[in-house]
């Protein structure tokens, strides 16, 4: 099955009110579980590759090959986009569709709103020569983010509006409480916000840094318009936890395809549970159709 568009993901989620997750990929084997996973679970997926990954990964003609090859040999069924996480620039967003991504962010969000609109409208404008979907963000999710740690800035409203309906884009990140990374002590979401910047904008939200969020505020991020969740931390926390216990408790090992598959696997378990929780889980059907 070839990639799709991430358009076509979110537009239906956000019809049936609920969510599809994106999963950075962090190597061959973890783009594996993620795509075993979405199979298991006949859920849409969105393997992400995050932009300061990007050459530690092989570049971007090497991370499309690598899955459309797994989507292959695996006989992958399910609705799977592969989308390019915080494009630093527009250029960088280019060379991802060019090698054959089916979305892209441009991460915009540390310029001056109209910097940001006129980076986002140049790359939506390349986007839509090759059906390849955009998002964007507004203000500043805090914690760690493409290489540089900051604060949290919440989202303008009427930023969030501009940004919209001056580009075109097809999801919107803004920015209302989430961190990248483990957070101190509980997140708190800005619900009131949200709800307000989903109806001046009406287009699917995107909820970055939700590794660690309750799953009651999960559900109701869904329920005001987040039709993208993205999970990175929850998966490498997995991942390390099993892959140390793999090496405290068998010193004598050195064989990586025995000594990563715990982690792997636990990367999986964690995929499928965040599938289940965000509600795509057997939703793969649905989106074909529709």
């Amino acid at each position: 099955m070839a990639l799709v568009p991430m358009k076509n993901l979110l537009a239906e989620a956000k019809r049936s009110q609920y969510a599809v997750g994106q999963f950075n990929i962090n190597g061959l084997q973890w783009t594996k579980a993620i795509l075993q996973a979405a199979e298991e679970e006949q859920s849409p997926v969105i393997a992400a590759a995050s932009d300061r990954l990007v050459d530690y990964l092989g570049g971007f003609h090497t991370i499309s090959a690598m899955v459309h090859a797994l989507m292959e040999e695996l006989s992958i069924t399910v609705p799977v986009a592969l989308h390019l996480d915080h494009g630093s620039s527009a250029e960088r967003c280019k060379k991802a569709i060019d090698a054959g991504f089916s979305s892209v962010m441009i991460d915009g969000s540390h310029s001056s709103i109209d910097e940001n609109i006129a980076m986002t409208r140049e790359v939506v404008e390349y986007a839509r020569l090759h059906n390849v979907s955009v998002e964007a963000e507004v203000g500043t999710v805090g914690g760690m983010e493409d290489g540089l740690i900051g604060g949290v800035k919440y989202a303008d409203i009427h930023e969030c509006e501009r940004l919209v309906k001056e580009t075109n884009i097809d999801a919107l990140a803004a920015a209302l409480g989430s961190v990248h990374g483990k957070y101190q002590g509980e997140p708190k979401l800005g619900f009131k916000e949200m709800e307000e910047i989903a109806k001046v904008t009406d287009v699917p939200l995107v909820l970055h840094g939700a590794s660690g969020i309750p799953r009651d505020q999960i559900t109701k991020a869904i329920q005001l318009g987040h039709a993208k969740i993205n999970i990175n931390t929850e998966c490498m926390v997995a991942w390390t936890e099993e892959t140390r216990n793999m090496f405290n408790k068998n010193t004598d090992y050195y064989e990586p395809r025995v000594i990563l598959a715990p982690g792997v696997h636990a990367v999986m378990e964690t995929v499928k549970s965040k599938m289940r929780e965000f509600g795509s889980s057997n939703k793969a059907a649905k989106q074909q159709v529709g």
